[in-house]
């Protein structure tokens, strides 16, 4: 296998896939509608057009002629059919699903063991964050009716997905907070697990999963060792050469500075945890952890990524922080 198309490619996912596809001798081919500032050179060839116009992604098939596809921007049932019908005659068709896709809490989710999410009618034309989950889970079922009928179709679902050129912003949120406060408020007791998936490890995921793959399986992949959010701050603190204190905040002391556990960004009640070991037998690994948050904050100090955006407002933690000192 030696050409490859990525569909999406500029961004975040998309982007590092493309550089593990270089850095493997692969010859790629983005194909986007051109909405973002393409960051390779002549190397990388480059087809504009809309993934949602089936017309033109037959003509990019055609153009491009790959061995692998990489589908980094399927978010709709319609469009994974559809490109597995236009790309049924090539070695592999990756999808990137979601660890969002598995419908009921269990620790941990498995491939072909955990039930997926329903999707109706509704839910599979919506772009509602709501509707993500089901529409990520409709379009694994997409894949298995693919390599039903003999199209080499595969999937791959990221859990929580960090690191360089996230612009997503929700680690930058935490990171700005260890970097510019003693004192970080965290909700509950510190002990929220939500797995996390390191990007250069979802990327080399991908090209494992369509070298190594089987045709119509669905491969979890998320960090090997998981850390929960107080354990995530201290390893941002390390890499920052800084020290902070955590400072634990129940619903109810939240709730009197009109703060709920919600708030803040990826904090989740129930533990979300990915079996990994489906991929790993492929001979995937991850990244160690202490390398893939150093590369993650220096990534985060060159940017001009805050977080901001996720913020419920550090006027309300210093209040709630002079309460607690009361307590």
């Amino acid at each position: 296998m030696t050409n490859a198309l990525v569909i999406g490619g500029t961004r975040f996912i998309g982007k590092w896939t493309v550089r593990e596809l270089l850095d493997h001798d692969y010859d790629v081919t983005i194909f986007n509608r051109g909405n973002h500032e393409n960051p390779f050179d002549e190397t990388v060839t480059h087809i504009q057009g809309d993934r949602t116009n089936d017309a033109e992604l037959a003509a990019a098939a055609t153009e491009a002629d790959p061995d692998v596809v990489i589908d980094c921007v399927a978010y709709k049932p319609r469009e994974v059919r559809t490109a597995t019908r236009i790309f049924e005659d090539v070695d592999a068709y990756v999808y990137i699903s979601s660890g969002s896709a598995y419908g009921d809490e269990e620790i941990p989710k498995r491939e072909g063991v955990t039930r997926l999410f329903e999707c109706t009618n509704e839910q599979a034309d919506e772009d509602s964050a709501e509707s993500y989950g089901p529409r990520k889970a409709e379009g694994d079922r997409a894949i298995f009716a693919a390599a039903d009928r003999g199209v080499n179709a595969m999937s791959v679902r990221p859990c929580i997905v960090y690191g360089p050129d996230d612009y997503g912003e929700r680690f930058d949120y935490w990171i700005t907070r260890v970097r510019t406060y003693d004192r970080v408020i965290i909700p509950g007791d510190g002990t929220n697990l939500w797995h996390r998936a390191y990007v250069e490890d979802v990327a080399s995921a991908l090209r494992t999963v369509a070298e190594e793959g089987e045709p119509g399986e669905a491969y979890n992949v998320g960090d090997q060792r998981l850390v929960t959010l107080e354990e995530m701050l201290h390893l941002m603190a390390d890499a920052l050469d800084t020290d902070i204190d955590v400072v634990h905040a129940g619903e109810r002391e939240l709730s009197i500075v009109d703060l709920t556990p919600d708030d803040f960004i990826l904090w989740r009640d129930y533990p979300h945890v990915l079996a990994t070991e489906k991929l790993a037998a492929l001979g995937w690994e991850s990244t160690p952890l202490h390398e893939a948050m150093q590369r993650t904050v220096d990534d985060h100090l060159e940017s001009d990524r805050d977080g901001s955006e996720h913020d419920p407002g550090r006027e309300n933690e210093e209040r709630l922080l002079s309460v607690l000192d009361t307590i």
